[in-house]
């Protein structure tokens, strides 16, 4: 292994021998073949693991044989959560494990976590597999959001296994593969909600020290109660500005259940998810969200909820008082990372005077006139500095009407960050790069058909020219908010 690969295997260290009650040992699936799909070549560099050949690739993250002086056994974590706000006390990691940890080369603590590795205690009926379609979706959602700012899980591999499943909501029998994905946390909503269930106020506060040290550790000085109600807080803000990030990308995660939302505030698991081709608050990704629980607009909403519900599980450990003082700052929260997420989207200066409104506003005037969504915060990044490009742009024609000057000029008046990003080859193109739904299975179908992965690889190469353009730093962990 590299120099800067350093593995820490922290989470194993809970619980008792057999990881009670935060984990199961568990072991992963024999799959026929192994096909390597998607490599994360440039995280694999970032966690030492960058000089792996394909066989050594294969052999740990399609056979998953342990890194070394990490886990031995890979473990399934434990947790409940409310599932379209119906509380679920049988779930947990049902086709995923956590398979190693170690730290990047800012030294933070990172996962490596499966999906589709085979069944585990939590599997219920399901397979424990993966169907190759979600992992190219998966690969492709990340990468996306990425680009776009927004504090993702990556996909870091992707292997086909040979096998055919049988699923109701695609074509059967389908492909089937393994994914990793490389996260800064697995720490759930929900595994403080089974905990609670369980009422074993102990082990909170155990899993609170495990988070704390981790991920917020200046406050760590602090005791009990005192300590869990500020760490709420904490989750609180990242919460809030996972929402924002979301709404600024145009993304809609789709399922925005407990258990898919966690301590560090970064986006994962990635089921039926789209961005939206025009702001519109209603739009949702799941064909089974038939009342728009978790559409477009409402997602800040729904991150609140789930966020009451884990601090009524802290509340075995912590003051009520307290929790519902954090809890009452989202709002606040939530409004400073809008106007901080779209002004970087934007690539202008935040003037501290009013910068929500502007945001509104945009919001306002994009979804009354049907403004195509990327089109748009692509038009203007940098503002007064792409006037011209506006002018230029298929969408210019909304730009010169009376109901978007006031917004003209706001975007005009505005200072640029970093305006010398607009020589990227990029900006030089009338559109924007996109995923709308239709891209997705475009690419999708001469794989299914062919076993063509061309147009997987052009549109990750598109996306990551959009990367290096905009130049967000949106895998950027800051140990605390």
């Amino acid at each position: 292994m590299a120099e800067n690969y350093i593995p820490d295997t922290a989470f194993s260290r809970l619980g008792d021998d057999d990881g009670a009650p935060f984990y199961d040992p568990v072991a992963a699936a024999t799959f026929p073949t192994h096909v390597l799909r998607y490599r994360n070549q440039r995280w694999a560099g970032r966690v030492g693991l960058g000089a792996l050949d394909g066989d050594g690739w294969i052999d740990h993250f399609g056979r998953f044989r342990p890194l070394p002086d990490n886990l031995q056994r890979p473990i399934a974590l434990r947790y409940h959560g409310h599932q379209f706000r119906t509380y679920n006390p049988d779930i947990g990691d049902g086709r995923g494990f956590l398979f190693a940890q170690l730290r990047d080369d800012q030294g933070r603590l990172l996962d490596l976590g499966t999906k589709g590795s085979g069944k585990t205690p939590y599997s219920r009926f399901g397979d424990g597999r993966l169907t190759l379609k979600g992992g190219v979706r998966e690969a492709l959602a990340t990468e996306m959001l990425e680009a776009l700012g927004v504090y993702t899980s990556k996909t870091f591999s992707l292997v086909e296994t040979g096998e055919a499943l049988i699923r109701q909501d695609e074509p059967s029998p389908t492909r089937s593969a393994v994914m990793v994905r490389l996260s800064h946390s697995h720490v759930r909503f929900g595994a403080f909600q089974r905990l609670a269930f369980e009422k074993d106020a102990g082990a909170i506060g155990d899993l609170v020290d495990y988070c704390v040290a981790q991920f917020y550790p200046s406050l760590a000085a602090l005791d009990g109660a005192e300590k869990t109600a500020a760490f709420f807080g904490r989750v609180v803000a990242r919460t809030a500005r996972l929402a924002a990030q979301w709404m600024a990308a145009g993304f809609v995660h789709g399922v925005l259940n407990t258990d898919n939302m966690n301590v560090t505030g970064e986006s994962f698991d990635y089921g039926p998810w789209r961005f939206a081709p025009v702001a519109d608050p209603g739009f949702t990704a799941a064909y089974f969200d038939q009342t728009g629980l978790y559409a477009f607009g409402r997602q800040a909403e729904a991150g609140a909820w789930n966020l009451a519900q884990l601090g009524g599980a802290l509340s075995l450990v912590a003051e009520a008082d307290a929790l519902n003082a954090a809890l009452k700052a989202y709002g606040d929260h939530y409004q400073e990372a809008m106007a901080d997420a779209f002004f970087a989207r934007l690539g202008l200066e935040r003037t501290g005077t009013d910068d929500f409104d502007l945001v509104g506003d945009l919001l306002g005037w994009m979804t009354e006139k049907g403004a195509p969504y990327e089109q748009v915060l692509f038009d203007w990044f940098a503002g007064a500095a792409s006037a011209g490009r506006a002018a230029e742009s298929p969408a210019a024609p909304l730009y010169a009407e009376d109901a978007f000057a006031p917004i003209r000029d706001r975007l005009l008046a505005s200072a640029p960050v970093r305006p010398e990003r607009l020589s990227h080859a990029y900006f030089a193109s009338p559109r924007p790069c996109t995923m709308l739904i239709d891209e997705v299975e475009a690419i999708w179908e001469p794989i299914a058909e062919a076993d063509d992965w061309s147009a997987f690889e052009q549109k990750l190469d598109a996306v990551a020219g959009m990367r290096e353009a905009y130049g967000f730093e949106a895998s950027r962990y800051e140990a605390d908010a």
